[in-house]
């Protein structure tokens, strides 16, 4: 019992620490490089995909052999071959 009150303890630490960060970068003339890299770095790591599951349990996911057969098969498709300038644009 006592690790999620460790962990939530932490997180509300760290929450404070940015807040007071975001303010003295936002209102306090001498705020500096410190201050900045505290709100940057809180940021970034707001933009983590917390909620992602294991590949084998996402809907959709596709196996581990699926891209490799999938490249295979891409080169027998081929595209449209290239128009010439000059060729006109049909019959004339």
């Amino acid at each position: 019992m006592a690790l999620p009150t460790v962990r939530r303890g932490v997180a509300l630490g760290l929450g404070v620490l940015w807040w007071c960060a975001v303010l003295r970068l936002a209102l306090a003339p001498d705020a500096g490089v410190l201050e900045g890299a505290v709100v940057a770095g809180g940021w970034g790591v707001s933009l983590l995909p917390v909620h992602c599951v294991p590949k084998g349990r996402a809907a959709g996911a596709m196996g581990a052999g699926r891209w490799r057969s999938a490249w295979r098969i891409a080169h027998v498709t081929t595209a449209s071959p290239l128009r010439r300038s000059d060729a006109g644009s049909g019959p004339s």
